[in-house]
């Protein structure tokens, strides 16, 4: 037993702060009745009233997704600083807490996913869905082989105007979601062709094959992203939308909101 909490005591000492994940009440008395220890609350609600909060904008199963993204916006929040280390307590088996995890706080916890969730059009579950969708496409590609891949996800409505199509639209008459896994089986097919996919703000898939044109005018991409990449931004810039884009030449995810790149990822490293 000495050795037990010789290791918990390990786990929690000289750490820059404590996560609390949708505590009780009595739980986040119990944590801020300590003046030595600064406490901040990561969940749906700010149910305790805590100073320090940060808003989780979906229910996350996987408990490294949850402290990743809770984590990321205690950063977008300047809650935290990177190099920081937190003991991050959160309920896995019960409704009580009963799980401690000691982070540190680094460049892979920032990655701007959180910022992609947060204050935009689309519902936050449709975009983490075309986004497990797309790194899903990048570790597996097409039949083995790399493929490039364009979703503009939210006000579908104005990225038709400011598209023409290629193709056919498959999903013209169609009341099909992006969240639906048989969908997402002909997405990866469909993708294999040109064209953007357009997915509306409730996830259903409006439209595949349509050509972008909105005006580039202005807009500042990395050297070396082409087309795909510069048509991404500029329909991310000219409407409410936010662009996803799989890179066929270097395999990496990149989103944009607002006309910025907001992340950029591996999806083997994801």
């Amino acid at each position: 037993m000495d050795e037990l909490e010789a290791a918990v005591v390990k786990l929690l000492a000289d750490v820059d702060a404590v996560a609390l994940f949708s505590p009780s009440a009595s739980e986040y008395e119990r944590f801020t009745d300590d003046d030595g220890v600064e406490v901040l609350v990561v969940g749906r609600e700010n149910t305790v009233d805590s100073p320090a909060f940060v808003e989780l904008p979906l229910e996350f199963a996987d408990v490294r997704d949850r402290i990743r993204y809770g984590l990321e916006g205690a950063m977008e929040a300047n809650l935290v600083d990177e190099g920081d280390t937190l003991a991050c307590l959160l309920s896995v088996f019960s409704s009580d807490i009963d799980a401690v995890f000691r982070v540190r706080v680094g460049e892979s916890v920032h990655v701007g996913i959180y910022g992609l969730f947060m204050n935009s059009r689309a519902e936050p579950n449709v975009i983490r869905d075309v986004l497990e969708l797309v790194i899903e496409l990048g570790r597996k590609g097409q039949k083995g082989e790399p493929v490039g891949a364009l979703f503009v996800v939210g006000d579908a409505g104005k990225v038709m105007n400011k598209s023409r199509p290629l193709s056919y639209n498959p999903f013209e008459k169609s009341h099909v979601n992006v969240g639906d896994s048989i969908v997402n089986v002909m997405l990866k097919e469909f993708s294999r062709l040109d064209g953007a996919f357009v997915i509306s703000d409730s996830g259903k898939i409006v439209s595949a094959y349509r050509y972008l044109e909105p005006s580039a005018e202005g807009i500042d991409i990395p050297k070396g992203l082409g087309t795909r990449h510069m048509a991404a931004a500029a329909i991310s810039r000219d409407t409410n939308a936010v662009a996803i884009v799989l890179s066929e030449s270097d395999g990496l995810v990149r989103a944009f909101k607002g006309g910025e790149l907001l992340l950029e990822l591996d999806p083997e490293a994801y």
